[in-house]
């Protein structure tokens, strides 16, 4: 008997598009939705597994980001690279009927709406990828400059330092 893989809207844009990818399933529960533990999940290294975050500029509206999951996100670097004064992180409640996705399996593909993109410039460094296959427990392992390319949009510098 085969098995019968259960795509996802982020899956089949992918597939239309014909970008080459993975999957990778995880288990997760309420209480960790974090990248840090689909890294961990799925043997990853967290710089190579991507979150995916929504924010809402003063100006220019929604703007969504991927990082990597090991890193914390830079209010002022995003709001610079958006082109808006400044930005702030997308209230949960408002995730659902914003981008019809939930915290924990929000992917940058296939939004209700298509959203300003940007993508830590970190993911050149990596062969492949894992960003959410826009649900809890599934991943989509692919290229970062293709998926880039595919969805507009640029790699630039998006983390805080680290402070030593």
């Amino acid at each position: 008997m085969k098995h019968k893989i259960h795509k996802t809207n982020a899956m089949r844009y992918l597939d239309v598009h014909n970008i080459t990818y993975r999957t990778a399933s995880y288990t997760w529960d309420e209480s960790d939705l974090g990248g840090l533990h689909v890294a961990d999940q799925l043997g990853q290294d967290p710089e190579q597994v991507f979150k995916t975050l929504v924010l809402k500029g003063e100006r220019k509206g929604y703007v969504v980001c991927c990082i990597p999951s090991s890193s914390t996100l830079d209010l002022k670097k995003v709001a610079h690279a958006a082109g808006d004064k400044k930005v702030e992180m997308l209230p949960v409640k408002k995730l659902l009927p914003t981008t019809g996705y939930v915290r924990g399996g929000c992917s940058p593909l296939e939004m209700k709406r298509t959203f300003p993109t940007f993508i830590d410039e970190t993911a050149i460094l990596f062969d492949e990828i894992a960003i959410s296959a826009g649900e809890r427990g599934e991943q989509i392992i692919v290229n970062g400059e293709e998926l880039a390319n595919l969805i507009g949009a640029p790699l630039v510098d998006l983390c805080s330092s680290a402070k030593s």
